[in-house]
């Protein structure tokens, strides 16, 4: 039978999960720049910066598993960069390979337009190859490297800058 999944918004009682997720991700040094587990407490501020309206936190359920999330941030914090958003997709250990962030993805693609977003960037680093090319799948392309910026157990990573316009 095949895997059933909902994509709804994230309530604050799946922020455990959301957080295990981001987590999960932090020793493979090639998803965050996060070197140390963050708290759930420590993301509320983060959570509570979504809603549905404008900035929207996805969840991925199957079942009673949460299989991975999606977020839009606002860039740069200034009014005229209301149309542009930084997209995150993350997904649970155990659902990697099964298409959830490809749908994430689209789903979020899908949702600009009632957002009043015509530009999504998407920041990653560059030996993160499966991100890349799981965004340039969906049209992104690289627009910016800064090179070396990050360093992770003492190697210098670069940053990518990828972006895609929306279609209103």
């Amino acid at each position: 039978m095949e895997q059933q999944y909902i994509i709804d918004f994230a309530r604050l009682e799946d922020l455990p999960a959301i957080v295990a997720i981001y987590n999960s991700t932090i020793p493979g040094r090639m998803v965050t720049a996060d070197l140390e587990p963050v708290t759930v407490e420590s993301r509320k501020p983060w959570f509570e910066e979504h809603n549905p309206e404008r900035r929207p936190l996805w969840v991925m359920r199957s079942g009673e598993d949460i299989a991975g999330w999606a977020s839009l941030q606002s860039f740069y914090g200034r009014p005229a960069y209301n149309g542009t958003v930084e997209i995150s997709i993350y997904v649970n250990e155990t659902f990697r390979g099964a298409g959830v962030g490809s749908r994430l993805v689209q789903h979020a693609l899908q949702e600009c337009p009632r957002l009043g977003v015509q530009t999504v960037l998407g920041f990653v680093f560059g030996h993160n190859e499966p991100s890349l090319g799981l965004l340039r799948k969906f049209g992104f392309e690289q627009w910016g490297l800064y090179p070396r910026i990050a360093v992770l157990d003492g190697i210098e990573r670069d940053l990518v800058i990828v972006g895609k316009r929306v279609e209103d």
